[in-house]
């Protein structure tokens, strides 16, 4: 099993990389709306430039990375199958599952915009955004604990995590409306 933390390290640069992506395509996303909105030709110039950058990190950086770090994974679990039968790693695969769904619900996100079909705000996305945010925080505290009862201090801190940003948003925003080059 020397071959074992070679696996872990892959798992673990593609879990970050994976992130990397969730991170930066709801800010894409929120550039291309507020640039949709924008008049011509910044319209078309940005909205060019932008889905052309949402679709490189898609496709090149955010996709493979999910697909390498499931695949490394499952590669992981064989290699340590007893892993399966602790709680904690019930609860981080739910988290995983939860974060495969966000992904799917992006990935609609994203050909909406590449349609240039709008249908969100950017706002919205500003919130969408955090959604990757919150599972990280979960799976780590998951994965570093090892345990699915203490893990609840975790979600805490997710919630407090949660109403910080909400505060921070709505203090944002109320910047932004007061000064819109902000």
């Amino acid at each position: 099993m020397d071959y074992y933390n070679y696996i872990k390290s892959l798992h673990l640069i593609f879990v970050v990389t994976w992130f990397a992506g969730l991170f930066y395509i709801p800010r894409l996303f929120v550039y291309q709306i507020e640039a949709f909105h924008k008049p011509s030709p910044d319209k078309e110039i940005l909205g060019k430039q932008l889905k052309l950058m949402a679709k490189r990190l898609w496709f090149i950086i955010t996709w493979p990375s999910a697909v390498l770090a499931t695949i490394f994974a499952i590669w992981l679990l064989i290699l340590q199958p007893f892993w399966l039968q602790q709680s904690w790693m019930h609860v981080k695969l739910t988290f995983v599952v939860l974060l495969i769904i966000y992904q799917l619900k992006t990935h609609q996100f994203y050909k909406q915009l590449q349609r240039d079909e709008v249908k969100k705000t950017s706002n919205f996305m500003r919130l969408w955004n955090e959604g990757a945010t919150f599972i990280l925080f979960a799976v780590v505290f998951l994965v570093i604990l090892k345990s699915a009862i203490n893990w609840v201090f975790g979600v805490v801190g997710i919630v407090v995590l949660g109403v910080l940003l909400m505060l921070g948003f709505k203090m944002y925003k109320r910047i932004r409306d007061k000064n819109p080059e902000a």
